[in-house]
C-alpha cells in the first residue's frame, strides 16, 4: 500500500475542532476544551512569534502534529531555543512516517527562527517511543524534571 502524501503546515483557528479530536489519541482521558476556550488558548499562543501547532494532513484531515514554541533567550548569543510537545499520531496513521516528518517540519522551523537546539520531554518509557524519537534526530543527553500543580513532597 502506497503511503498517502502529507502536507505540513500550521493550524489556523477553523482547525481546532480537528486538532482537539486528534488531540484524544494522545491523551484519551484528558478534560476536552470547548472550542470556544480552545480559540482563546490559541489566541494568546499565536503571540508566541514563530511558535505554532504544526498539522500533517492528509486529504485536509490532520492525522499528526506537534507543537513548537520558540522561546526568546539570553544566552548563546541571544539566540532562542525551541520547546515541542504534544508530540501525536492518530492510531490508524502510525509506522508510516507522518510523525516524524512533522518533528522534522518542527526542527527546520526551529532553525529557522535561529535556535540553538530544539528539545522534548515524554513521559513514555516504552523502547518503541524512545527509538521513535531516536530515529527522528532526538537524543537523550540531558536530566529531565518536572513539577506538576499538586505533586510536591509533603514538608517533613
Amino acid at each position: 500500500m502506497k503511503t498517502p502524501a502529507l502536507e505540513i503546515r500550521p493550524a489556523e483557528t477553523p482547525d481546532l475542532p480537528a486538532v482537539l479530536d486528534l488531540y484524544r489519541h494522545l491523551n484519551s482521558d484528558t478534560d476536552r476544551p470547548s472550542v470556544a476556550e480552545a480559540e482563546a488558548v490559541f489566541e494568546r499562543f499565536l503571540a508566541y512569534a514563530g511558535s505554532a501547532i504544526l498539522l500533517g494532513l492528509i486529504d485536509g484531515v490532520p492525522v499528526a502534529s506537534c507543537t513548537l514554541v520558540i522561546v526568546p533567550n539570553l544566552t548563546r548569543g541571544a539566540r532562542p531555543y525551541a520547546l515541542v510537545e504534544n508530540v501525536v499520531t492518530h492510531a490508524d496513521h502510525r509506522r508510516r512516517g507522518f510523525g516524524r516528518k512533522v518533528l522534522d517540519a518542527a526542527s527546520d522551523a526551529a532553525w529557522a527562527a535561529g535556535c540553538y537546539k530544539v528539545m522534548l520531554m515524554t513521559g513514555s518509557t516504552r523502547p518503541e517511543t524512545l527509538a521513535f524519537y531516536a530515529r527522528a534526530g532526538f537524543e537523550q543527553s540531558k536530566t529531565g524534571f518536572q513539577k506538576r500543580r499538586g505533586s510536591g513532597l509533603l514538608p517533613g
